[in-house]
């Protein structure tokens, strides 16, 4: 005796003049998870067969490397903002004090070397001294005038921060630090990963302890929204098939039809494979069909369930 398979494409009329329906299945589009960075599974938060939401924890891998990196760019943030904030202000306040004190001296000796000034001129003038003695006492004040002149100005400095380049410089050196600690971050949150989509637990391909490699899917989730109807059409009837056409959708076990509608016609036809009947078989050119369901009806079905399409 011929054994049975799963009829694919089937019309259900004994006659054209009646409705038609087709044999499908429903099929899955998974959510395979990985992480782009290799290590050992340490934490595997789910088990097959459960329902998450989004942003629920999956698994984590080893991460002593990450979070080391993660420290040190953070101590390096710290130590650029120190630098650049010691360039932002002036000279401590002790220091300050002391190029003040200079000053006061330098304006105590100018006022002495002032004085001297105008007695030597008028020495000078009653012809007591020589002019030479004059032009020593017109030299020192000016040497005593620049130095109040420098020490002002080195004053004036010091409460100053440093040079508008310097600090641009570690401004720069800051948002370098800053980005890499971005950066180390990432990497760190990268070996916690979480469920990018609300879906069921379809599968986990490691246990605890094993290595696993780079890019190498951990879970498989399963959305709602990713089951689809797949079924096939004779070439006669692919005229009548559009885009957005409402089908229902009969299977056992199915309280009531489900509503569903074309989301995908192959642009390419195919032969049925041997291995696929239909109650009627009057052409062997077929194209695939997909359609698809609201997520209230999508779980409804699994992966592999036959279902009787019609189209209305």
């Amino acid at each position: 005796m011929q054994s049975l398979v799963l009829a694919v494409l089937a019309p259900a009329a004994c006659s054209d003049a009646g409705p038609r329906s087709y044999q499908g299945y429903a099929e899955g589009e998974y959510v395979r998870v990985a992480a782009p960075f290799a290590g050992t599974l340490q934490v595997l938060s789910v088990k097959r067969g459960v329902q998450v939401e989004a942003g629920d924890a999956l698994f984590a891998l080893e991460q002593e490397n990450e979070a080391a990196a993660r420290r040190e760019a953070g101590e390096r943030l710290k130590n650029a903002g120190a630098q650049l904030a010691n360039l932002q202000k002036g000279r401590r306040p002790t220091e300050i004090d002391a190029i003040r004190a200079q000053l006061a001296q330098a304006e105590a000796g100018l006022r002495l070397s002032a004085a001297q000034l105008k007695r030597q001129e008028q020495l000078v003038a009653e012809n007591f001294i020589s002019k030479e003695r004059l032009d020593e006492a017109r030299t020192a004040y000016a040497r005593d005038t620049q130095r109040v002149t420098e020490l002002k100005a080195q004053l004036a400095t010091a409460r100053l921060g440093a040079r508008p380049d310097e600090i641009k410089a570690a401004e720069y050196s800051v948002e370098a630090t800053r980005a890499a600690l971005a950066q180390a971050e990432w990497r760190l949150a990268q070996k916690s990963v979480k469920a990018p989509v609300a879906g069921l637990v379809q599968d986990t391909f490691y246990v605890t302890g094993e290595w696993v490699n780079a890019n190498a899917p951990v879970v498989s989730l399963l959305p709602p929204q990713n089951i689809k109807v797949r079924f096939f059409v004779e070439e006669r009837k692919l005229g009548t098939v559009r885009a957005g056409q409402r089908v229902t959708l009969t299977c056992d076990g199915c309280a009531a039809p489900v509503a569903a509608e074309v989301s995908f016609i192959s642009p390419q036809a195919e032969f049925t494979p041997p291995v696929i009947y239909s109650r009627q078989e009057r052409a062997r050119l077929v194209y695939l069909i997909e359609a698809r369901l609201s997520l209230e009806d999508a779980v409804k079905l699994r992966p592999g369930q036959p279902v009787e399409v019609r189209f209305e």
